[in-house]
């Protein structure tokens, strides 16, 4: 990825300041506001009014109309910036991670430096190594079914009947009900059923990743990361069979792995991992020849057995897809490096907007529709930007744990019901989706199926 004296590559392009300005304030700025480690829900709400996301894409694409595809410098005092354009050179940049794309910035260490200042995400070199093969092997990063998948989805499946109880007797599915229940399984899979109820330990660590959303700017509260981690470590230490805390026990550490201070990123992405399968919820129950599709699968299995059940996993997918769960993805040079036709020095931070090329209409015909297809046929794979879980060796080392449990939550409220969307907006097949979608205003009627 570095390059010599006679390499025809050039500096990157820099942008006008006005269209600096527009970056930040159209694209940057809104993302920043719904909060990077922990969802607003206010936030979030006013982007869906304003479809903030499509708002980013007609930006960036006027400027790739202007600028080219090759990566564009953009004009921020003290900072080398630069925005990537091109699906090829987001490929470059993750399957160059961590070398020379190193995955900590100074961004995210004071974000994630409130509760995990030891996570993998802001570790680099021999340190990155030893934590990156502590996460791997206990979220059994390559396997698609996890090696504790039968305890998993009998957690899953107790906590969806109660969330299905619930939502017969009220008459309404919301996230209120499914985000509650949503974070029970998430406790109970991660630490054990002891957890299950300890919902102190997820408001401490909201509170210490609400603090993370201001990075450097909110003050550290150590006294609450000690209590936070303190409480984490006890759970931790039981190894409750069934659980991640289990499997975290037998996975390989050294004085480098700082074990404890991995796990706040499993619970962290759990939740957006929440937030996703709501919005799939709501796809299938905009389209209903999906919906059936999924009944149809599900039908002759044994639901207390775990399966790898494509069509949900492909409607997930397709949810971060169109709505990602994580919109900025940050990396920063390690050394002078070439990336496509440009060169950009050391320490250079390198931004990749993942809306952007996720519903870029002038690339890809599905941009705007529900094609939960191109997860099973190929297409996906055929598009290099298309990174609902990022991608290359710094990949989501959970994807495959969140898109069991994910599919499993959905299998599980399918199998036997129907789901209508209630709320608006409506997700018609043949209707452009939205570019912002608000999970927290979303409400579902749910009937029993006919036999």
């Amino acid at each position: 990825m570095g390059h010599t004296a006679s390499d025809p590559a050039t500096t990157a392009a820099t942008a006008s300041a006005l269209d600096t300005a527009l970056v930040l304030g159209t694209a940057l700025a809104p993302v920043v506001a719904r909060g990077v480690i922990i969802r607003r829900p206010r936030a979030v709400a006013l982007a869906e009014k304003a479809d903030a996301d499509r708002l980013l894409v007609r930006t960036l694409q006027r400027l790739r109309s202007r600028y080219g595809t090759a990566p564009l410098r953009l004009a921020v005092p003290g900072r080398s910036v630069v925005l990537v354009l091109d699906d090829a050179d987001v490929h470059r940049v993750l399957a160059g991670s961590p070398e020379p794309f190193a995955t900590t910035t100074p961004e995210k260490r004071g974000a994630l430096g409130h509760f995990q200042p030891h996570g993998v995400l802001i570790s680099h070199g021999a340190d990155r190594a030893d934590r990156r093969r502590f996460n791997e092997s206990a979220l059994d990063t390559d396997r698609p079914l996890h090696h504790l998948a039968e305890p998993m989805v009998a957690v899953v499946r107790e906590e969806a009947h109660a969330l299905l109880a619930e939502a017969d007797r009220t008459g309404v599915l919301d996230w209120d009900a499914f985000g509650k229940a949503w974070m029970r399984i998430v406790r109970r899979v991660a630490l054990g059923d002891s957890a299950r109820d300890d919902r102190e330990l997820t408001e401490l660590l909201a509170r210490l990743r609400a603090a993370g959303n201001w990075s450097f700017a909110h003050p550290r509260r150590r006294d609450l990361r000690e209590e936070f981690l303190q409480r984490l470590r006890q759970q931790l230490e039981k190894a409750e069979p069934g659980s991640l805390a289990a499997a975290a026990a037998d996975a390989p550490t050294s004085p480098r792995t700082h074990p404890v201070e991995q796990v706040p990123q499993w619970l962290f992405a759990f939740d957006p991992a929440g937030l996703a399968a709501f919005r799939a919820l709501a796809l299938l129950a905009g389209h209903p020849a999906e919906q059936r599709a999924v009944a149809d699968d599900l039908a002759d299995r044994d639901p207390s057995r775990p399966h790898d059940l494509p069509l949900l996993r492909a409607a997930v997918l397709e949810s971060v897809r169109l709505w990602p769960t994580t919109p900025a993805i940050l990396r920063e040079t390690t050394t002078t490096t070439r990336l496509g036709e440009r060169v950009l020095p050391a320490k250079t931070l390198v931004v990749v907007l993942t809306p952007f090329f996720h519903r870029d209409d002038e690339r890809l015909p599905y941009a705007d529709r529900f094609a939960p297809a191109i997860w099973q046929d190929g297409s996906a794979r055929e598009s290099l930007s298309l990174v609902p879980f990022s991608a290359g060796p710094a990949v989501c080392p959970g994807q495959n744990l969140v898109l069991l449990l994910t599919s499993t939550l959905l299998a599980a409220l399918l199998q036997h019901h129907e789901v209508a969307l209630t709320s608006r907006p409506r997700l018609y097949p043949g209707r452009r989706i939205p570019g912002t979608l608000n999970p927290y205003g979303l409400r579902f009627s749910v009937a029993r199926r006919p036999s």
